[in-house]
């Protein structure tokens, strides 16, 4: 089957959505790169992230989110500081790593028992969230060790067939990624360097 490209418009997004809710995988522009989605509740549909990314499944999977209040069906606690990055840089380039609730698959966890969540400012990717009505993966739409992708056209030639659809929201802007904080424990843990300065965050944390 030809793996469609559907228009980041409300038709194409609910279409995605539904794509994603029936245990399907679909690839959608971030304020960064193209990602994929699967939904986070379905195992079916994160088995095939894997599977499509050439991906070892010792490798956690980040969650995106539509607002701060899905974090409690997600993670276990949600500290003070945490509360403040939030406030701070949400929606925005920054990811957390939070201790997450133990019915969440280990495919996302990696086994780690901890989850990375963000809430994206991209309107095609907030929107899609929304319409999937709960937390969506956000792991990139390229092959494992391939360069990431900035267009639709890109997905297509690098994932194809593979995949259930591709939302197109033209292209996007490329750079860094968003920075992941590990916010899980007393003190702040920088995972990996992004967007974000880490002048900006370190003036929250002092506070």
């Amino acid at each position: 089957m030809t793996c469609p490209i559907l228009k980041s418009d409300p038709r194409g997004i609910n279409k995605a959505a539904e794509i994603i809710l029936r245990g399907g995988i679909i690839a959608f522009p971030t304020e960064s790169f193209y990602g994929l989605a699967a939904d986070a509740l379905n195992e079916a549909g994160l088995k095939k992230i894997f599977q499509v990314k050439g991906r070892e499944e010792g490798k956690p999977l980040l969650l995106l989110v539509a607002d701060k209040s899905w974090l409690k069906g997600l993670v276990q606690e949600i500290s003070p500081l945490a509360e403040r990055l939030m406030d701070r840089f949400w929606p925005g380039a920054l990811t957390l790593v939070f201790h997450a609730l133990p019915q969440l698959s280990p495919l996302l966890t990696a086994d780690t028992g901890k989850i990375g969540i963000r809430l994206s400012p991209h309107p095609v990717t907030q929107a899609l969230v929304q319409a999937v009505g709960r937390a969506i993966t956000g792991t990139s739409a390229n092959l494992s060790g391939q360069p990431s992708t900035l267009t639709a056209r890109e997905v297509h030639q690098s994932l194809g067939e593979s995949l259930d659809a591709v939302l197109d929201g033209g292209k996007t802007a490329g750079g860094p990624g968003s920075t992941v904080l590990d916010v899980s424990g007393p003190s702040p843990r920088l995972i990996r360097e992004g967007t974000l300065s880490r002048s900006d965050w370190e003036d929250v944390i002092r506070y």
